[in-house]
């Protein structure tokens, strides 16, 4: 006998195999990016996202005011992931959404900052493909962007920054895999993800590339966050800076990150939820 084709329906949560519904009835997969930790921060789809919840499966970096929009029905399963040490490897992590979605729930995957910004959301995405489980991508507002708004220096400004980078500082073995050559150029503004540990050899490869060690360099802790803490100083004098930062940080260097405005501000329209938190189900 011919294999049926499948296909998936226009509703949510069913498949249709040669044109008729089939019985099993399939969950879905949402990768949420909660933002950097800030509620306020958080889009409209993710938020709606978080409501339909049935279970989510998180990070450690999201914040527990985000995690209480879902409700309290969802099942909550921290998978965080910390220097040195892993709760879940991630093969395992893409395993456990596919299978709660294979069991009828809508799975919440949920990211700190942005699923694709150093958040390995594509290895989920392809995860789910694999396994034909409808998945979509939420995208949320990443830590640099709220560090740049939040201190006023601009990631990119005339006459100072025409470009910006992203990249991380994590090595697995040994120093991170950069090319030196292309972020020593002027007048663009490098964001170092997970760079805490290894700022100084990060400050020694730019400068050793070309890079002034009088650049300016901005260190962000907690970024958007009530406790986020901001240390102004330069490329030269990066790795003291970063002593003593035990929170998720950020290193950003470039010309505008002269801008800075160290001390945080509470924004006043910030202290307005934007979601009415008291609709918790």
């Amino acid at each position: 006998m011919a294999r049926q084709p499948v296909r998936r329906s226009s509703k949510p949560g069913l498949v249709v195999v040669g044109g008729t519904r089939a019985n099993r009835a399939l969950g879905a997969v949402w990768l949420v990016g909660a933002g950097p930790g800030d509620p306020d921060l958080l889009t409209f789809r993710a938020f709606n996202a978080l409501r339909a919840a049935d279970v989510v499966v998180h990070d450690g970096l999201v914040s527990d005011e985000i995690l209480d929009l879902a409700p309290s029905r969802a099942r909550r399963i921290n998978v965080a992931k910390r220097k040195s040490r892993h709760t879940l490897p991630q093969d395992d992590i893409n395993q456990l959404i596919v299978a709660l979605a294979l069991d009828g729930l809508n799975v919440v995957r949920l990211k700190g900052g942005d699923p694709f910004l150093f958040g390995r959301g594509g290895e989920e995405l392809a995860a789910c493909r694999e396994a034909g489980v409808e998945c979509h991508v939420v995208p949320g507002v990443t830590a640099a962007l709220a560090a740049s708004a939040g201190a006023g220096a601009p990631l990119t400004h005339r006459g100072a920054a025409q470009a910006v980078t992203f990249v991380t500082g994590h090595a697995a073995h040994g120093e991170p895999d950069l090319d030196w050559v292309s972020l020593a150029r002027p007048n663009q503004t490098v964001v170092v993800y997970m760079g805490v540990s290894t700022a100084g050899l990060i400050a020694e490869r730019l400068t050793a590339a070309g890079r002034a060690g009088s650049t300016p360099a901005l260190v962000v802790e907690n970024a958007s966050r009530a406790d986020e803490r901001r240390i102004l100083t330069t490329l030269s004098g990066l790795a003291e800076a970063a002593q003593g930062v035990k929170g998720p940080a950020l290193l950003m260097v470039g010309e505008s990150m002269a801008m800075a405005d160290t001390v945080p501000v509470i924004d006043p329209i910030s202290q307005t939820a934007l979601f009415e938190r008291s609709s918790r189900s």
